[in-house]
C-alpha cells in the first residue's frame, strides 16, 4: 500500500479528534456540576451546595469573556465560558428557590433598593440602598437579584474593558485576572479542610472530576498555545485539587482534633 494511501483515514481521524477535545473543553466543565443539580432538586435541600462556587465562576468567565475581546484565544474556550455561566445561573435559580421555600425567617434580602409590595412580609423599615453588607450578599431572596448583581458587574467591567481594550498591559491583566479567579476556587475548601482538620461531607468523587478536568484542561492549554495566563493557572488549579486529595489521605489515616472557630458559611467548593 503506498504512504499516501492512508491519508484519506488519518485526516479525518484526526479531526474526530480534535472536536473530541473541544467539545469535552466546552462541556467537561460543567459535568461535575449535573449530579449536584439532581441531587439538589431529588433532595429540595441546597445546604450541601455554596452558591459561592456560582460567584466564582460567574466572576471567572465573565472576565474571561472580556478578555477574548482584547486577545483572541481558542474558541472552544470561549465557549466554554458561555456555556459555565449559563449553568451556574441555573444552578443559582434552583438553590435560591430551594432555600427560601425551606426558610423559616421571613426577613427578605434583595440586590437592589426592594419595592414595598416586595419586602419583607412584616414591613419592617424599608431598606433604600443596595444590599451590600457582607453578611447577606449573595445570600439573596429572588433569583432576578442574582441577575441583576451579575448584569451590573458585567455592565461595569465591560465598560472599563472598552476604554482600556488597547492597553496591552490592562488586557494581559484581565486575562491573568480571569484564570487565576478560577484556580483559587479550591482555596477556601483546602482551609475549611485545615480548621475542621476534616474532610467529611465533601465529595470526593468531584474532587477527583476536578482534578482530571483540571488536568485535561491545562494540558489543552499547553498543546493549543493558549495565553500564557490559561498554562500557569491550570498547574496553580491542578496544584490546588492534588492538595485536597492530601488532604483526604492525611485525615482519613491520621484522624485529628477540630480546631474550635466560628462558624462560617459553607467555603467555596464545599459540595
Amino acid at each position: 500500500m503506498e504512504p499516501g494511501g492512508l491519508e484519506w483515514l488519518l485526516v479525518p481521524m484526526q479531526q474526530l479528534v480534535s472536536w473530541g477535545a473541544a467539545g469535552a473543553m466546552v462541556f467537561g466543565g460543567v459535568v461535575p456540576y449535573i449530579p449536584q443539580y439532581r441531587d439538589i432538586r431529588r433532595t429540595q435541600n441546597a445546604e450541601g451546595f455554596s452558591t459561592y462556587v456560582c460567584l466564582v465562576l460567574l466572576v471567572a468567565n465573565i472576565l474571561r469573556i472580556l478578555f477574548w475581546f482584547g486577545r483572541r484565544f481558542e474558541s472552544p474556550l470561549l465557549w466554554q465560558s458561555i456555556i459555565m455561566i449559563i449553568t451556574m445561573l441555573l444552578m443559582l435559580k434552583l438553590c435560591t428557590e430551594i432555600r427560601v421555600s425551606n426558610e423559616l425567617n421571613v426577613k427578605r434580602r434583595s440586590f437592589a433598593a426592594a419595592d414595598s409590595k416586595d419586602e419583607e412580609i412584616k414591613a419592617p423599615p424599608k431598606r433604600s440602598y443596595l444590599d451590600f453588607d457582607l453578611n447577606y450578599f449573595w445570600h439573596w431572596s429572588k433569583f432576578t437579584d442574582y441577575v441583576q448583581c451579575v448584569l451590573t458587574f458585567t455592565g461595569v467591567t465591560g465598560y472599563i474593558t472598552y476604554l482600556w481594550l488597547d492597553s496591552s498591559l490592562f488586557v494581559e491583566t484581565l486575562g491573568f485576572l480571569a484564570v487565576f479567579t478560577e484556580a483559587m476556587l479550591g482555596v477556601p475548601q483546602l482551609y475549611r479542610n485545615y480548621q475542621n482538620r476534616s474532610t467529611e461531607g465533601m465529595s470526593i468523587k468531584m474532587v477527583l472530576m476536578w482534578t482530571s478536568g483540571d488536568t485535561f484542561k491545562t494540558v489543552y492549554f499547553i498543546l493549543n498555545q493558549a495565553p500564557f495566563q490559561f498554562s500557569i493557572c491550570g498547574l496553580l488549579q491542578v496544584f490546588v485539587d492534588i492538595a485536597i486529595l492530601l488532604q483526604v489521605y492525611l485525615y482519613s489515616h491520621y484522624p485529628q482534633k477540630p480546631v474550635s472557630h466560628a462558624a462560617h458559611p459553607a467555603s467555596t467548593k464545599a459540595l
